[in-house]
């Protein structure tokens, strides 16, 4: 009698791992890196509400273009408290720079739709940026006019006007700000400027150093230009019409 052989079962082909297509890899890499920048972005801009901002970007490119130039690597800058430096001044960058800093929500979108207009009748350029957009650039990012770095900088300016407020972009803004060739913030600017401290400036004295900010490595708060006399004249003026500053 035949003997009936065991039939092994066959065994099942292992399933094959669909390949990932090249497209859903850089579409991946892509989400996770907005992840990462979107949640170092809004760290960074936590951290510095509460710790003062030593250095920017700018301070940087200033050093190595002083150096390619053959100038000593020259960065004065010395952080202080707002209540370190003289309403006289915070009203004075207010009047020259952004008039409606108070009530705005980081854009003023009249100011950018005036300064639009003004480029494209072929007059001098004009930014339009508020305090919040100036103090975004400075902090955060690089010098330049690309589409990239201004959307980087409306980003930046929402983050800070959600975080911040008003009176810490402020605090900010007047230790950052470029106030002369290598001088930064109102601490080194009123002593290379006026030899004082920032707390006891006069208006005439903010109204000099606000005066440059367009301009603060050509112009000089001392001893200026007639164009430069007229901003200060200006800035006087408007800082009447300011009132109480009430962040």
């Amino acid at each position: 009698m035949a003997t009936k052989k065991a039939v092994k079962p066959k065994a099942k082909p292992t399933p094959k791992k669909a390949k990932i297509s090249f497209g859903s890899k850089v579409k991946s890499f892509i989400f996770k890196f907005i992840l990462w920048f979107v949640g170092l972005s809004v760290l960074s801009v936590i951290l510095f509400k509460f710790v003062p901002v030593f250095y920017t970007p700018l301070m940087v490119i200033r050093a190595f273009e002083h150096n390619e130039a053959g100038k000593d690597m020259v960065c004065s800058h010395e952080w202080v408290p707002l209540s370190d430096i003289s309403m006289n001044l915070q009203k004075a960058v207010v009047a020259s720079e952004d008039g409606t800093f108070l009530k705005h929500n980081g854009f003023d979108f009249s100011a950018i739709s005036k300064a639009f207009s003004s480029n494209l009748k072929g007059k001098k350029l004009k930014g339009g940026s508020t305090i919040s957009q100036q103090t975004a650039k400075n902090v955060f990012l690089w010098q330049g006019r690309s589409y990239l770095r201004k959307g980087l900088e409306a980003y930046f300016t929402v983050l800070i006007e959600l975080i911040w407020g008003k009176e810490r972009i402020m605090e900010v803004y007047l230790n950052s700000i470029e106030m002369g060739d290598g001088v930064y913030g109102a601490d080194a600017a009123s002593k290379h400027w006026f030899h004082k401290s920032p707390k006891n400036l006069t208006k005439y004295e903010a109204a000099s150093i606000a005066a440059i900010l367009p301009n603060p490595r050509k112009y000089k708060a001392t001893h200026s230009s007639a164009y430069i006399e007229k901003r200060k004249n200006k800035t006087l003026r408007v800082m009447k019409q300011v009132g109480q500053l009430e962040y």
